[in-house]
């Protein structure tokens, strides 16, 4: 990997132990930039209610800014235009990396010491317009304009697929600036589970196969509604859904409504070695998101890493129609259809060597495209381009000429 020798500040939302995936990613990501030369440091929302400060544990310098909930998931923080200004002048990066969708990154658009910096922009979704949450439609009227200014004032853009860049309407008018830097995660974390770990997981399934996990925030794009209806068809299976979120009543209501508790169980967020003995004991993941807001699928990448087949929506425009090699590493489905759902869950079941060697598959993509060291490299090569264009003392100091 290459050494680029810059100080580069992160603006996420949140940063482990945060649960999601964009927070595992941000948690992966910075240790393999570190690991390439990079100096970084992360300035992050608390959890809800947090006490804030500096973040505990963890040798990275990452900085959490107390935050008091979600407004349409957006974090209420007011500190935070208070602590980019404190942490810029204390860290001194050349680079800000901005994490989006993210309103407290606008605040950099306010800031004269972010505004002197050149930016890079992390574009891990647009802010799409729902069918299922109108709120949203009405929200981005008033977003817009201020995402546009921050993509015009960007260096660079990151997309994560290029299916995703393609059908952008917000990066549409900004792709010579737009570079696809697939997301990734760090095999060193997700463990094989010890024996302990695999006989509680066992003891979760209760049954021997047709074990099937679903990963995700229980909110209205994931498609868990759907999941239930493709469950009724499928009596031999069992699945468990691990997350927390705003629709885990109505869930609950639906699954004891079709008479699924023997076999469908909720389960609320827990330690990664919990989460991970389920992963490496299933027989396969589902994604069932209904909408383009689920723009890539990392929780896909943590199931291939384990050699697990996965059976996923093919949203249009999204990235997972890529991430998935249909046939191949597991089967695409059509979103918010059970039975198109149900039957590639059959499928898969029908013929377990087939499903066996898509599961490997799928591992040795991993390892080819989403292992985290990979990215990282990736995202340095940004980095370098940046400053390459905007510094001849930059160029002549690693071209080993003397600068002027």
């Amino acid at each position: 990997m290459r050494n680029c020798n810059v100080r580069v500040l992160h603006i996420g939302k949140f940063f482990p132990p945060v649960t999601g995936g964009i927070e595992n990613f941000l948690g992966d990501l910075l240790p393999a930039l570190r690991r390439g030369g990079v100096v970084v440091a992360g300035l992050v929302h608390d959890a809800p209610c947090g006490p804030g400060g500096p973040l505990q544990g963890n040798d990275l310098e990452i900085y959490r800014v107390p935050c008091y909930g979600t407004l349409l998931y957006a974090p209420v923080s007011p500190m935070f235009p208070w602590m980019m200004q404190k942490t810029i002048h204390a860290f001194q990066p050349d680079i800000l990396h901005l994490h989006v969708p993210n309103t407290s990154a606008f605040w950099a658009l306010t800031l004269p010491t972010a505004r002197r910096l050149p930016w890079v922009i992390h574009w891990h979704a647009d802010v799409v317009p729902s069918a299922i949450d109108r709120r949203m439609a009405i929200a981005y009227h008033l977003y817009r304009p201020v995402e546009a200014l921050l993509l015009r004032r960007a260096q660079a853009v990151i997309a994560t697929s290029e299916s995703y860049l393609a059908t952008s309407c917000a990066l549409s008018g900004y792709r010579d600036k737009c570079r696809v830097v697939p997301l990734g995660l760090d095999s060193r974390r997700l463990k094989l589970p010890d024996a302990e770990a695999v006989k509680w997981a066992d003891a979760q399934w209760g049954k021997p196969d047709g074990r099937i996990l679903v990963i995700g925030r229980l909110t209205y794009y994931k498609g868990h509604d759907v999941m239930l209806d493709a469950a009724a068809m499928l009596p031999d299976a069992r699945i468990i859904m691990v997350g927390d979120g705003d629709r885990e009543s109505f869930l609950e209501r639906r699954i004891r409504e079709k008479g699924l508790g023997s076999r469908v169980s909720l389960m609320k967020a827990m330690p990664e070695s919990a989460l991970h003995a389920l992963l490496a004991s299933c027989d396969c993941l589902c994604l069932p998101s209904v909408e383009r807001t689920e723009a890539f699928g990392l929780v896909l990448l943590e199931a291939m890493r384990y050699g697990k087949p996965v059976v996923a929506s093919d949203i249009p425009g999204s990235g997972i129609g890529w991430v998935v090699n249909d046939g191949v590493t597991g089967y695409l489905t059509i979103p918010g259809e059970p039975t198109s759902l149900a039957d590639a869950i059959q499928r898969m079941f029908k013929d377990s060597k087939q499903r066996l060697q898509m599961g490997k598959n799928a591992q040795k993509r991993f390892f080819r495209i989403f292992q985290i060291d990979h990215v990282a490299q990736d995202v340095i090569l940004v980095y370098d381009q940046i400053m390459k264009a905007l510094s001849p003392r930059y160029i002549s100091q690693h071209a080993g000429m003397p600068s002027e």
